[in-house]
């Protein structure tokens, strides 16, 4: 070999090429493809493992919370390769991301490589020509407390998830999970949908007013409301409380709570009356533009302006960074570098002016809980930033929207204050009612902005506001020029009824929002967390908002009933400060995790916690009341209702009513329509059998009721009663999504229940094509082979045989009206020859080549995955054949590694 080899390890390919396209010829760059080793199930240690401290977690819990590790199945290829990579290699670079995962991939990497060559830590927050170079000049030791702190933590959530999840397994339902934060994330959901069951809605009304007003030499309309009744505040929506009636503080302060009659009467008065200006207030505006994006507000204002899940906006940040276009997306500061203030205020000047940049540079402080200062915000990469436009045609739509949500951040954080003026008036008029004349006054604000200042490159968006009056000071209106005593022209006046409204259910965007401001989970695990539980089942997405399942509230209540501090807001967010602690070297991770299991001195450890639940009632759980008799249990197979009367009734719990929805009146209306006799619609004339509509679980359907089957005649002499036949099972049917539990009728219910419908015979194969209604809507099936009714529902009765064959003829297609295209093109597999696509499925995006599919790894990316990557993907798949799947849990023969001993290796 000649000169010098040196060997950079990164996380991703991706990322690979990026960093490899900046380095010299004497550089190999390859990617670990993320983690290579981790704790395996207690089921894959060695035999003679399992019975000793490590056979419960994989992990000593008697002694020093040793972990055991194995390498992941999927990446023994990938070391082989590292290992025969670094034989040819002078100096070993580990360059994995800076936060705590990425020392703990180095940490691997280092221990299981074992390398006889000088090691390097070589960190960076962008992947820059000029941040590679300088990365190179400022290597470092790896920092064993990274290590040690990321360590805890995932041992930290094995203990939690398998103390914990056995015990939901048998008091909940079976399959289902426990974690650290996750249950406190779903604690957080239900308690919002329990604070919207208990809410009672107030109604109250109120007087609003159109106006004009001199201005200038015409006449300028405003809206003006009405806020005071003889020298009384009238109540607004932000003077109820959750139970529906006036807070004490307005009751304290006699607000006047306007009914229908009252609000009516004063509108028709004070259309009568002449107004004049009671004062005219003027102020000077100010407002300061948003700090540079942190992990949690680049997931909430993403989540607002783009609708991108937590998931999809981390994916897509992650391909912006791996390239070279954003500094790292993991992060909870909101601080800049000088070099970045520096690039934000030319450009800002460039494009905006002179006068739209301050004096001097701003200076932003992280203000969440717990936050560590460890890296930069989030902003485009390098020393000059490049616009929007000279990026786009190097990113997808995606990446796209994100870099120029991110860009126009960054540059705004930079520049000036908008500025104007907001006016206040207020305006007296005398009401005439026939008891007396009352002293009513009305007030409009307005705000003007005569400098724009940073809103001319951004502006923050909102999440949704609970009161209609929320945030009107910000919206920019006109008032006329007024003056004390000037009257005013009065248009028209009318009286609004309003209702107010229950806490409006978590989004994305604030979940993340209140899980950073409680310090609970970190930005790295945002994302990760709301998509367990959603995936999990204990949440479902309604458009924005996360809405909790009825498992979802057994489980919290289990924990909150018997195991209260793993759902305790502030013990969760003191466990994530002892991690940082333990970052910092100021805990130990030992002694911390030995009082988290073990216990200390009189306080019980997670350990005594569990083995101590012995008397759980499952069916108390399990049990919701939902008043006048009526209980919601959440069932394994899924939510029902059941009345506690004599002769007790039940009734299933459609998916789609959520847990606020579910009122008396509906569980009786749901109760009504799933009796045992449901809603008779009348006989069927072929069978004799009564058709009755009900609802389900799945929704409304209707069914024949079958005569219960004669008793057999027991034989002469025989000692047991003859064994009863299965009784057949009734014909039932959905409704279409066009009809109405309420008015379907006989004739409606004896066509649904005549499907499937024979259309006819294919020719060519002899097969018979029905036409049939499923789940997923209105379909054709011919054997195994299906085809989706691209007219829906109805189509389904008019198909005819011609029209079934076309169908047939065209390519399949998913469960929509149309197929997914891919999401790219990669070229013909050498093994197969055949195309190979990505494409996004159920589970995720993936690879395949019509025949074999491969899922993206964690740390593979849609839009920078190489057809290589793809191809050794499906190499991959095609190896593992079904039979096999043993050969996926091999067990190494080593001991425990020492952990230290590898780690402490100079660079």
């Amino acid at each position: 070999m000649t000169g010098s080899r040196k060997l950079v390890i990164v996380e991703s390919p991706a990322k690979a090429r990026t960093i490899g396209g900046y380095l010299g010829p004497e550089f190999d760059v390859e990617a670990s493809v993320g983690h290579i080793r981790d704790l395996p199930q207690p089921s894959e240690l060695p035999a003679e493992m399992k019975k000793g401290p490590f056979g419960k977690f994989a992990i000593d819990v008697e002694g020093d919370f040793e972990p055991y590790y194995v390498v992941d199945a999927d990446k023994k290829k990938k070391v082989t390769e590292l290992k025969r990579a670094l034989k040819d290699a002078d100096e070993l670079y580990l360059a994995t991301d800076e936060d705590r995962e990425g020392e703990a991939i180095a940490w691997h990497l280092l221990d299981v490589l074992k390398p006889k060559v000088p090691v390097k830590r070589m960190v960076f927050h962008e992947i820059t020509k000029e941040a590679i170079a300088r990365a190179l000049e400022n290597t470092r030791e790896l920092d064993e407390r990274l290590v040690d702190a990321q360590e805890a933590r995932r041992i930290l959530d094995r203990l939690v998830g398998y103390e914990v999840s056995p015990l939901l397994w048998r008091k909940v339902r079976p399959r289902i999970s426990a974690g650290r934060v996750q249950s406190v994330a779903t604690r957080m959901v239900v308690e919002r949908e329990r604070e919207r069951m208990a809410f009672r809605a107030a109604s109250y009304w109120d007087v609003k007013g159109t106006f004009t007003g001199d201005d200038g030499g015409g006449t300028r309309p405003f809206e003006a409301r009405l806020v005071a009744l003889d020298g009384a505040k009238v109540a607004t929506g932000r003077d109820f409380g959750d139970d529906g009636l006036l807070t004490a503080a307005a009751r304290k302060n006699q607000v006047v709570h306007l009914e229908q009659a009252t609000a009516t009467a004063l509108a028709e008065a004070l259309e009568q009356a002449p107004a004049r200006v009671a004062s005219m207030e003027t102020k000077p505006y100010t407002r300061r533009p948003a700090a540079p994006f942190t992990t949690s507000t680049l997931q909430q204002e993403a989540s607002r302006k783009l609708r991108m899940s937590s998931r999809e906006t981390m994916r897509t940040a992650q391909g912006l960074y791996e390239n070279g276009f954003i500094t790292y997306m993991r992060t909870d500061s909101s601080a800049l570098s000088q070099q970045a203030i520096a690039a934000a205020r030319a450009q800002a000047t460039e494009l905006y002016g002179a006068d739209y940049v301050p004096a001097k540079p701003r200076f932003y402080a992280q203000k969440s809980k717990g936050a560590q200062e460890a890296h930069e915000a989030i902003r485009p990469a390098g020393d000059s930033f490049r616009t929007p436009a000279q990026v786009a045609g190097q990113l997808t739509g995606a990446q796209f929207r994100l870099y120029e949500l991110i860009w126009k951040r960054t540059v705004a954080s930079q520049m000036a204050d908008a500025s104007g003026s907001t006016a206040t008036v207020r305006l007296r008029a005398d009401a005439a009612l026939p008891d007396g004349t009352r002293k009513a006054e009305l007030s409009a604000s307005g705000t003007v902005i005569t400098f724009r200042g940073f809103l001319a490159a951004y502006e923050e968006g909102r999440d949704a506001e609970r009161y209609a009056e929320a945030g009107a000071q910000d919206k920019e209106t006109r008032l006329p020029q007024l003056s004390e005593g000037d009257p005013v022209g009065t248009e028209s006046v009318r009286a609004e009824g309003h209702e107010t409204t229950p806490p409006p259910r978590y989004t994305e965007a604030s979940l993340v929002k209140v899980m950073e401001e409680r310090g609970i989970g970190r930005p790295s695990t945002y994302a990760a967390t709301i998509s367990v539980i959603t995936d999990r089942g204990y949440v479902e997405r309604r458009g924005q908002a996360l809405v909790p399942t009825w498992l979802a509230f057994s489980v919290v209540r289990l924990l909150e009933e018997y195991l209260p501090r793993l759902v305790d807001y502030d013990f969760t967010a003191s466990m994530e400060s002892d991690l940082d602690q333990i970052a910092a070297g100021q805990e130990d991770r030992v002694e911390w995790l030995a009082r988290f299991y073990r216990g200390e001195g009189e306080r019980e450890g997670l350990r005594t916690q569990v083995e101590g639940l012995v008397d759980i009632d499952a069916r108390a759980v399990n049990s919701i009341d939902i008043g006048e008799g009526i209980t919601l249990r959440v069932g394994r197979y899924g939510p029902y209702l059941e009345t506690t009367e004599e002769e007790g009734k039940r009734a299933s719990v459609p998916d789609d009513v959520a847990p606020d929805e579910l009122t008396v009146d509906k569980a009786r209306e749901l109760l009504a329509a799933s009796a045992e006799d449901g809603r008779e619609l009348g006989t069927d004339p072929e069978t004799g059998h009564t058709i009755i509509a009900r609802t389900g679980r799945y929704g409304p359907y209707v069914t024949e009721v079958l005569p219960e089957p004669e008793e057999p005649a027991a034989a002469e002499g025989a000692k047991k009663p003859a064994k009863k036949k299965a009784a057949p099972k009734p014909r039932t049917a959905s409704l279409f999504k066009t009809m109405q539990l309420e008015t379907v009728n006989l004739e409606d219910a004896l066509r649904l229940l005549s499907l499937p419908r024979v259309v006819g015979t294919d020719p060519e194969s002899g097969e018979e094509i029905t036409a049939q209604n499923g789940r997923y809507g209105a379909y054709l099936k011919k054997g195994t082979d299906s085809r989706t009714l691209p007219e829906g529902e109805d189509q389904i009765f008019e198909i005819t045989l011609e029209e079934a064959l076309e169908l047939y003829k065209q390519p399949k297609r998913g469960r929509g009206a149309t197929a997914k295209p891919p999401l790219r093109e990669l070229g013909e597999d050498p093994v197969s020859g055949k195309p190979v696509v990505v494409k996004d499925g159920r589970f995720g995006p993936y690879v395949t080549d019509g025949t074999t599919n491969a899922t993206l790894r964690k740390d593979d990316d849609v839009e920078t995955v190489t057809p290589e990557r793809a191809y050794d993907l499906l190499a991959e798949k095609r190896a593992k054949a079904p039979a096999k799947k043993t050969t996926t849990r091999k067990t190494p023969t080593r001991k425990p590694a020492a952990k230290k001993a590898p780690a402490k290796k100079k660079a």
